[in-house]
């Protein structure tokens, strides 16, 4: 019987394939005694447990084709990382002796301890990354049990397309099935920013995640569409459905090839408007696809990853040397780096600060002015890298101008340490703040008089406007770029920058969605940057859009307050 199941859509096309179930990751742990005479014997099998994941991961590694994305690397590189890391190898040792317990009990002490505090963390990059201790604990306590780290897809298979089907994904496990070339991912859990969506959005293959239950419905060898661009699976789908969808993947394959031709075109519109597109990256390995999807800059350079899964903190030389490998391989495009958007979460003198609500806490530019230090330490670094191309500061969750003005502080002082050392940067990098909070929207004059530069964080900005979390699945179908508060307050911004003549961009998920593309345009906006997978699409419609016929159509949605109505004018709009 044929039937569908929504989700969340993370990479658009279509794709139609027999499903292959891969089994429940999560591993029921039994609790019991060990004698003290044993307890030596019981950490050396934890110990050669950790030993024969390492293994595992550095061959995962090294069995990474040339060519494949920076993604798959980066991810090992991380579980490696977190694994090896004293809070999950070292720890649950102690815990083995002080507790005489067994050791996958010990594991699951330490890792349950581990995931209450990035429950803490507000920023949804950084809350997601609790799966990566969840997947590395698991493939230890599959080590103890002497399972396999996964199950391979069926054999004599490698001909038809395959539809993978798991209730959630390692980055280690979709290197495993890359070679099996799925030609789909879906996941019961996960979310935007999840890894799978990630690595989906890298192959630019369909994803969708937050399926809930697709794993127990769906049988394997069944036959099912995944239309990415829709958040929706269809299982079992009747012939005429079937039929309707291969002419469409058909199309959509003929529709990808098309765009690759426009990567070195100009984004301009019909009406001789020139717009620029610019890339989201993660990580450094993400430049080479930045490139190659036509970016004519990086928007958003997270400096996250630096800081994230390790006992220490990245030194200068290291944050350096990161920010470097990026302006070079940009060659002269601009890149904009955002200072570190950390949450609640942040060890600060080895005392974890649990914010009883992490969104309106200590996050952001806030943790940095309460560590100067390590504020200036990264200020540092990339004024240093600032020498090696065309880059831009960009500063997070800003509210008033006093923040400002301690940023600015503080970034005089990291200039005034490098003269002192004879150290050469660029004496006029331009500084820019994030738009996040809805205060910052509504007082924006007051932070037009201190930067150079303005991008608006709409994932963050429309969950303050409309106090919802998007990550919760009890109210993110209320998350709703629509609503009129959110369109009048993104006017107001891009009004407001323009009449003081400084550039704006967004980075949010607003940006990369091509639906959205002529609203933006309409209100105001002439910057984009997205995740790279998105340009071609957001090119595209840019190319085939003229912003004098969007004008009167934006004039006429901002004075909607009915969401029905606003959503009837914007397929005009797109018309």
């Amino acid at each position: 019987m044929s039937f569908t199941i929504h989700g969340i859509g993370v990479s658009g096309g279509i794709a139609i394939g027999h499903a292959h179930l891969v089994s429940h990751t999560r591993l029921e742990v039994s609790h019991y005694d060990v004698p003290a005479a044993k307890l030596a014997e019981e950490t050396a099998r934890f110990d050669r447990a950790v030993n024969s994941v390492r293994t595992e991961l550095e061959e995962l590694r090294g069995s990474v084709p040339a060519g494949a994305p920076a993604e798959f690397g980066a991810f090992i590189d991380l579980h490696l990382m977190i694994l090896g890391d004293t809070t999950l190898s070292v720890v649950p040792r102690a815990i083995i002796e002080n507790e005489r317990c067994n050791a996958e009990w010990a594991l699951k002490i330490q890792t349950d301890e581990l995931l209450q505090q990035f429950d803490a963390i507000e920023d949804s990059y950084l809350r997601e990354r609790r799966t990566d201790v969840i997947q590395v604990a698991q493939r230890v306590m599959k080590a103890l049990s002497g399972q396999p780290g996964y199950v391979p897809p069926p054999a004599g298979d490698s001909d038809r397309d395959l539809v993978l089907v798991a209730h959630d994904l390692s980055p280690a496990d979709v290197v495993l099935f890359k070679q099996h070339q799925f030609a789909s991912f879906v996941t019961d859990l996960g979310g935007a920013t999840s890894h799978t969506a990630i690595v989906a959005r890298s192959l630019n293959i369909p994803c969708i995640v937050a399926l809930h239950h697709a794993r127990q419905l769906v049988r394997e060898n069944e036959i099912i569409i995944v239309d990415g661009s829709q958040g929706v699976i269809i299982i079992d789908p009747d012939p005429q459905v079937l039929a309707e969808y291969q002419l469409r993947q058909r199309e959509f394959g003929l529709e990808r090839q098309k765009l690759k031709r426009l990567r070195d075109t100009p984004a301009r519109t019909l009406d001789g408007a020139d717009i620029e597109l610019h890339a989201n990256i993660e990580l450094p390995g993400d430049v080479a696809l930045a490139v190659e999807s036509g970016a004519t800059g990086i928007g958003l350079f997270r400096t996250e990853f630096l800081f994230l899964n390790r006992p220490d903190l990245p030194g200068e030389d290291e944050q350096f040397e990161a920010y470097r490998k990026v302006m070079e391989e940009m060659g002269g495009r601009p890149v904009t780096i955002r200072t570190y958007d950390l949450g609640a979460d942040k060890q600060i003198d080895d005392t974890a600060r649990l914010a009883p609500n992490p969104a309106l806490g200590l996050r952001a530019i806030r943790l940095c002015l309460t560590e100067p230090k390590r504020f200036v330490t990264q200020l540092r670094a990339m004024l240093r890298a600032s020498n090696y191309g065309k880059m831009k500061i960009l500063i997070p969750m800003l509210m008033n101008a006093s923040e400002v003005d301690q940023a600015l502080q503080l970034l005089d002082q990291a200039k005034q340490s490098l003269d002192a050392e004879g150290i050469a940067y660029d004496r006029n990098v331009p500084v820019g703040g994030m738009v996040e909070i809805p205060a910052a929207a509504l007082a924006l004059g007051l932070l037009t008089k201190r930067l150079d530069f303005l991008s608006v964080g709409t994932n963050d900005l429309i969950q303050y406007v409309l106090a919802i979390d998007r990550t919760d699945d009890t109210v993110a179908h209320l998350y709703d770029p629509l609503h009129p508060a959110v369109l009048m307050l993104l006017s107001h911004i891009f009004t407001t920058a323009d009449k003081a003549r400084i550039p704006v961009s967004v980075c949010g998920e607003m940006a990369g969605d091509v639906a959205l593309t002529r609203l933006l345009l309409g209100l105001g906006l002439r910057q984009f940057s997205m995740h790279s997978a998105h340009l071609p699409d957001i090119k595209q419609r840019v190319l085939k859009t003229t912003l004098a016929d969007t004008r009167p159509i934006t004039k006429k949605m901002l004075r909607a307050t009915d969401s029905a109505k606003l959503r009837g004018m914007l397929d005009k709009l797109n018309a």
